[in-house]
């Protein structure tokens, strides 16, 4: 071969790049996005923290999982929309139904046979408030027959606290905003959720109190539906690059986290 053809084959291949990226992207944007646009489940609910969205007065959706699908979208060069839900649960129940492209969940096996998990960007503590005026100190008087214990419905909390109770009833309910209000009018005994959003809670509902024992550590993960091989691949990336450029600590200083560090492990 002379070296007359060099120069030729370096064209050859720099064309062949420039060709098959743009095919790349546009594989990666029919499989991730095939309504034109990135559809984004969220769980609404006023608990806060690195999961739970919320919509605010003027019907804007705000949170974590809001920001970061946002930043997302625009990588890939689309537009986003939320799809909203009450529980997360309900977000793992439509993972099969083609309703959302990508989620922010805490996981568990049983979510694992149902969707694809990318990176862990947060760990939580879950424990049990308790109501006013309750007698119960630890998990051991917790754990008593005709105790009342709530959780939200089909959640990785409740499973965990459903293995960790032997003789307290856990019950489901479908919404956050739902157990506050039982457990403010004192018509349960302890709800199970995370450390930080129980101790906000705490400050809401005078008399309360967050146990200090752990029964559970929570892990919160980005997520996609089943068989999905390009976007799961983008979205680990996504999820990687997010929190070594900052992308994630922005966006949990937007929603109220600046005093709460990211754990990945």
């Amino acid at each position: 071969m002379s070296y007359r053809s060099l120069p030729w084959l370096a064209g050859l291949a720099l064309g062949v790049c420039v060709m098959t990226a743009p095919a790349r992207s546009d594989d990666l944007k029919a499989e991730i996005a095939p309504t034109g646009k990135l559809r984004v489940a969220i769980g609404i609910s006023a608990a806060g923290g690195a999961f739970w969205s919320n919509k605010t007065d003027s019907g804007a959706y705000v949170g974590v999982p809001v920001d970061l699908g946002k930043d997302m979208a625009a990588q890939l060069g689309l537009p986003v929309e939320y799809v909203a839900f009450p529980n997360s649960g309900q977000i793992t129940d439509a993972a099969s139904k083609g309703t959302w492209d990508v989620t922010f969940l805490p996981q568990d096996p049983e979510r694992e046979s149902r969707m694809s998990f990318g990176p862990i960007y947060e760990v939580a503590d879950a424990t049990y408030i308790v109501k006013a005026g309750s007698p119960i100190k630890d998990f051991a008087s917790l754990d008593q027959p005709g105790v009342k214990v709530a959780a939200v419905n089909n959640t990785t909390t409740m499973r965990g606290a459903q293995a960790h109770l032997k003789n307290a009833k856990v019950t489901g309910y479908q919404t956050y905003d739902e157990i506050f209000n039982l457990l403010k009018n004192g018509e349960i005994d302890a709800f199970a959720l995370s450390r930080d959003q129980l101790k906000a809670m705490a400050k809401k509902i005078p008399g309360t109190r967050v146990m200090d024992e752990t029964f559970k550590k929570t892990v919160t993960a980005v997520a996609v539906p089943l068989n999905h091989p390009q976007s799961l691949a983008f979205v680990r990336k996504f999820m990687a690059d997010a929190v070594t450029n900052g992308t994630l600590r922005k966006a949990y200083d937007n929603n109220g986290l600046k005093d709460n560090p990211i754990r990945t492990q």
